[in-house]
């Protein structure tokens, strides 16, 4: 089973360009070495957000790298937890729930909260972290 992983927006956006430093997650990614678990809200997000900020066509290109994509995994949610204060921030936690991931990747404090809350377990990381966890997990 591959490792199943949510990816906060804010990852989404420091990684999704080849100049970054971060750009290992994608690549990880491309080489099948997780599965990156979204729901159509999640998707939607990543769209406006990169088209915001890096353009129509930045947006594009990544959205479609991840459409075609096998083991980039759409998930339906039927419950929401509402465990953040932010509202937008749930629908990844919803997520995460629903696939069984092994942990958010996010550098949004509001989601250190969640690593406090006894049910449902739901391990959030940050890049750093995640950079550690895949080069352990590979290794096995």
């Amino acid at each position: 089973m591959k490792k199943r992983i949510v990816l906060d927006t804010n990852i989404i956006l420091v990684c999704a360009s080849r100049r970054s430093r971060h750009n290992w997650v994608v690549q990880a990614l491309l080489n099948n070495e997780y599965e990156l678990c979204v729901t159509t809200e999640i998707l939607m997000e990543y769209a406006e957000i990169i088209e915001q900020k890096m353009g129509v066509r930045a947006s594009q290109a990544f959205m479609a790298t991840l459409d075609n994509r096998d083991n980039v995994r759409h998930i339906n949610t039927f419950y929401e937890f509402q465990l953040l204060t932010d509202e937008d921030d749930n629908k990844f936690v919803d997520c995460a729930i629903a696939a069984n991931a092994l942990f958010i990747v996010s550098h949004d404090s509001d989601f250190r909260r969640l690593n406090k809350i006894e049910f449902p377990i739901m391990e959030v990381i940050d890049l750093e972290e995640f950079k550690a966890r895949m080069e352990t997990l590979n290794s096995e």
